[in-house]
Order: C-alpha cells, then structure tokens, then sequence
C-alpha cells in the first residue's frame, strides 16, 4: 500500500500543483499505522496543501524533511523527525501524551521551533462521565500510578470532583508492589480506572491485574480495545482511522501560507468498547452501547 501510495504522490509532484508540502512518516507500513495512512489518504486534503512524501522512518527520503509540514505518526517516527526535521514543524499523531513528552526531551536542541501533537489519551472529564454513565451509583475510582502519571494526579482529582467521583490512588514503584498495591486499592474503592503509564501497565503485568481484579470482583475501565478483549469490562479509546481525520481536520484549520501550530490536542474523535461477559460476570447491568454513545457522543464510525 505504501509503495503505491508514494508512486501516486510522485505522478502528483509532476503536475505543477502548487501548495504547502506535507509529508507523512510513518513508525511502520503495517497495522495502526498502514491503517493511519491508508484513511489519511482518502481523506480530502484541504486547498493549499498537497501531500509529498508517505513512507516509514526506515524508508526516509530526503523529500519528507523537505516538506513544509511533517506529519510524525507514532513514537519512532516522532522521535525521528524531532531530530531530523531541520527545523521544519512536526505534527506529532497516534502516541501517548508521554511519549511525545520523552521524545521531545531526547530531541533537545534539535526539536524544531514549530511541533505539537494529537495524542492517543482521552481528556480526564470525558474518562469521568463515562464512569459515571457506567456506574451511577458508584462513587470511588481507584488508581495505580507509576512514574508516568503521577504528576497528573491533582488534574484526575479535579476532574473527579467535577463529575461526583473520588479518586484513590496508590503508587507502583516496581514489580513487587503491584499485587499489595492492588489490594489495598481494592479494599477502598469500587472500580480501577487504568491510564496509559507503560511502567505500570506493561504486558507482562496485564493478566496479573486483571485477574486480581476479578478475585476482588472490581471492575477495570481501560484505554485500549485489546485491554477489554483481554477482559477489562471497558474502555474509551480512538482508532487510528479516528486520528488520521482529526489530523486532517487540522490541516483544514492552518494557514499553508503562515504555518502556525496549536498547542497539543486530545482526540476529539473517539469510540467504546464494552466486555459484555465480564459484566455479567461481575453481576453487572450497564447501559447498552447506544445509550453510552449517545451520553457521551462517541464517534459511531468506529473503525
């Protein structure tokens, strides 16, 4: 797909079309990102701007950090264009908020003036009115927090209080004090809410947590498709189909003559996934996925 898709863009470069250059790097040609770069193709690209360059960050061509605009997609690519761009702006898309934060530090005084990001973590208040469409009667939100969120606590707390929630949190410093952390969380709280921090929710510790979870019958609300399906009972999160149109909605919204970048964005696009056997089994009645959508007005294309 990629291949072709960089045979049209040259057929395109030889018409004379004139417009700010954007190029797409992408972290790798398949899955997210091939999925990320095929709807960003189809997208209708706004007057003014012209695509110049779709590869990986393996396949990097000189055209790409010729290009008025980059468009990093994923982490690798981020961190590659943070160092290679020469000064051009990057638009980071479909990361976490704390993998664009480290690879803006790697990059030093290499990052460009101009760089700002779409990131894959949902805004707090929506996170809190999906809770409590959930579990209206549920008060107590429990968290785990690891070197990556701790800083965001005073913002869940206000985001907490807004929605009628009190958070409780116990802190993970390593992999001895998971299964105690989650225990005295558990002892004090209706639920966990897990948020995007690699060093507590890292593959080899999923299963642990979920099924102490179930022991201690606590819902797990995520932030991935494949953390439901793994058996958290639900999750809000955004697909890369989702990012690729708000990324170009953005586009939509600069001036090609005076690039200007906004500040980084949540997704404003964004789906639900809901385990419907871990709800029964926790002896759970939930809102059906209509009525969730709906209260929350989640995207229903939810590819």
């Amino acid at each position: 797909m990629i291949s072709r898709f960089l045979l049209v863009l040259a057929l395109g470069l030889s018409s004379g079309a004139h417009g700010a250059d954007v190029a797409v790097v992408l972290s790798d040609s398949g899955g997210a990102y091939g999925e990320f770069a095929t709807t960003f193709q189809q997208s209708a690209i706004p007057p003014g701007w012209r695509l110049r360059w779709v590869g990986t960050t393996e396949s990097l061509d000189g055209a790409a950090f010729r290009a008025d605009l980059i468009v990093a997609v994923g982490s690798e690519a981020t961190r590659s264009s943070l160092k290679r761009s020469e000064g051009r702006p990057v638009l980071a898309t479909l990361l976490p908020r704390q993998a664009y934060d480290r690879a803006l530090g790697e990059a030093g005084a290499a990052r460009p003036r101009q760089v700002t990001a779409i990131t894959l973590d949902q805004p707090l208040p929506r996170l809190m009115a999906f809770i409590r469409q959930l579990f209206p009667d549920k008060h107590k939100v429990g968290l785990l927090t690891g070197p990556d969120t701790r800083h965001l606590l005073p913002q869940i707390r206000a985001a907490a209080k807004e929605a009628g929630l009190v958070p409780e949190a116990e802190d993970v410093e390593g992999e001895s004090t998971l299964v105690p952390a989650l225990g005295q969380l558990f002892a004090k709280t209706d639920l966990l809410l897990a948020l995007p921090d690699a060093s507590v929710y890292r593959r080899d510790n999923i299963r642990v947590i979920l099924l102490t979870s179930y022991r201690h019958q606590r819902p797990v609300i995520a932030f991935s498709q494949a953390f439901v399906t793994a058996g958290a009972l639900a999750a809000l999160y955004s697909t890369p189909s989702q990012m690729a149109r708000q990324t170009a909605e953005l586009l939509r919204q600069l001036n090609p003559e005076s690039i200007s970048l906004p500040s980084p964005q949540s997704p404003t696009l964004f789906s639900l996934a809901v385990n419907r056997n871990v709800a029964q089994s926790l002896g759970l009645s939930l809102p059906d996925d209509a009525s969730l959508r709906r209260s929350i007005g989640a995207d229903r294309e939810a590819r």
